[in-house]
């Protein structure tokens, strides 16, 4: 029985793979047309499985193809020498493998080219004619034909940097000869763009490229990676456990397999039946508060500049927006590490809701200092007091609480380590209401909305969502705006419950809370002051 693939390469014969239809058609018609292609995009986001297997498609379709597959991962810290003394080895590796899988040997003619060649610089790539004129003219010993050499580099921003620009160049001039051209086509895959490798500060010796976007999964994409499984072991997902994965990974591929992997093997959800949504939510408290190498390299990226956090906070503080400008450095980085993305408005949202949940994580304290301040003397129960007699949330007394404990905390939350001022009182609130979560056996997450100055904090419990949305005040027009969008959600969304919680960082601020009737239904805000500053000593 095949898995979900979560570990490196994904194999059709031993995982679940999304086929990837239209996307291998696009790859196999820039092929032909003998484009050099380049992919960029973070580690685990399937490119490589990509690539891969469109590059098999087209040669087991069109045989004439020779492919060259190469590998820069080890190269980096490569002499020039060294590094194309390797780069030979490869690819004489990869003709020899060609003729194994294909049943033939070179012909005596290649053979003698590849014994009596050595790549000592970027001249060396001239050996790309010879080959590719042999390939065309001389047949091989068993009759084989190959017209057309594709020459895929995966891990290409391994590739040492003394050697980079010269490197391209050669490409480059390979590309705009007038005579046979060899490499037919290329593909360069890797995590950073040419842009961003520091060649020479010039201008790009590769101006030539073909940029490929490869998307995350969409829905569709999502319910035939998951039917696979069904079709196979014949447990079937609800249809909103499907949606529901779709929604809180926004498609990214190895987050899609890494739900899937835990509801079918480490939930021991009998085969019979169905996965239903009970099980999903505990799926996502394990994925949430487990550790898998997707969200290490997350957390490893955005702690590579301090400044990263202030630009996400920013994010998801303004309700502007974030213009999503790829020629601002910082923008750029988080784009290529895909932790942002752009919406529809040109304007920077967070990649998923899963990646934020990682994010508030990563940034807020682990300790905050004030927890003992949770609660007011006269609660003995602490957390659990917040339930009712039928154990459901009292998300009223448990909000109203929150309020309380900002007014008692007063100028100590100025004293939260490493949190940026504006963000205080969503990282307390954020903090309180995941623990509070945990201790009643629930679980904190995110909505959908990752970005315009709004964040949706969800917490499911006993199979109810309470829904509360966030904001840093911006004008009593746009609170009483949000008032309105909010009760329209409530009444579309049916039998949730949502509240909103507004933080005011004005001098002075203005505390309110009030329960309200819009458009039919009852909807309960709270405006909470945060205080800006310490008193004076005496």
């Amino acid at each position: 029985m095949r898995s979900f693939g979560t570990e490196g390469r994904v194999y059709p014969e031993d995982n679940y793979v999304v086929p990837r239809t239209e996307e291998t058609a696009d790859f196999i018609n820039r092929v032909k047309a003998g484009k050099y292609i380049v992919l960029f995009a973070p580690r685990q986001t399937g490119k490589t499985t990509f690539f891969r297997l469109a590059l098999a498609a087209l040669t087991t379709a069109d045989p004439t193809y020779f492919p060259i597959q190469l590998d820069f991962q080890t190269m980096r810290n490569a002499a020039p020498a060294t590094f194309y003394d390797r780069l030979y080895q490869l690819i004489c590796m990869q003709i020899e493998s060609v003729f194994q899988k294909r049943g033939g040997v070179p012909s005596e003619a290649l053979t003698q080219l590849l014994a009596s060649t050595k790549f000592t610089d970027d001249f060396s790539m001239m050996f790309f004619r010879q080959l590719g004129g042999l390939l065309d003219s001389d047949p091989c010993e068993q009759g084989l034909t190959f017209k057309r050499v594709v020459l895929l580099i995966d891990e290409f921003d391994g590739i040492p940097r003394t050697v980079v620009s010269d490197f391209l160049y050669a490409l480059r001039q390979i590309y705009l000869a007038d005579e046979l051209h060899c490499p037919h086509s290329v593909g360069i895959v890797g995590v950073k763009s040419i842009a961003q490798l520091d060649y020479d500060r010039s201008v790009s010796p590769f101006n030539i490229q073909d940029e490929f976007h490869l998307s995350n999964f969409t829905l569709d994409q999502v319910c035939e990676l998951l039917s696979q499984y069904t079709d196979e072991v014949g447990q079937a997902f609800a249809p909103e456990v499907i949606e529901s994965i779709h929604k809180e990974t926004a498609g990214q591929p190895v987050l899609v397999n890494r739900f899937a992997q835990i509801l079918t093997e480490e939930i021991n959800i009998p085969k019979t039946e169905p996965i239903s949504m009970e099980h999903f939510t505990t799926a996502h408290t394990q994925l949430l508060r487990g550790r898998n190498t997707n969200i290490q390299h997350l957390t490893t990226n955005i702690r590579r500049d301090r400044r990263f956090q202030t630009v996400l906070m920013d994010i998801m503080s303004y309700e502007e927006g974030l213009d999503f400008n790829l020629d601002d450095d910082i923008i750029s980085q988080l784009a290529t590490y895909e932790v942002i993305t752009e919406d529809s408005d040109g304007m920077c949202e967070i990649a998923n809701p899963i990646y934020l949940y990682c994010i508030i994580r990563t940034f807020k304290p682990t300790m905050n200092g004030l927890e003992r301040e949770y609660f007011h003397e006269d609660n003995i129960a602490g957390f659990q007091a917040y339930l009712t007699t039928t154990g459901q949330i009292d998300m009223e007394r448990l909000l109203d609480n929150f309020r309380d404990f900002i007014a008692r905390a007063g100028f100590k939350i100025l004293q939260v380590p490493d949190t940026p001022q504006e963000s205080v009182g969503r990282h307390l609130l954020i903090t309180y209401l995941d623990l509070f979560a945990r201790r009643v056996g629930g679980v904190m997450s995110f909505e959908v909305e990752m970005g315009r100055g709004r964040m949706d904090l969800l917490i499911t419990h006993k199979g109810r969502k309470y829904i509360v949305e966030t904001k840093i005040w911006r004008g009593d027009i746009r609170y009483q705006t949000g008032k309105k969008q909010l009760a329209a959600y409530l009444k579309l969304e049916g039998a949730v419950q949502k509240y909103s919680v507004v933080f005011d960082h004005r001098r002075p601020p203005e505390a309110r809370v009030e329960t309200e009737t819009l458009d039919g239904v009852v909807l309960r805000s709270y405006v909470i002051p945060v205080v800006q500053e310490p008193p004076l000593s005496e």
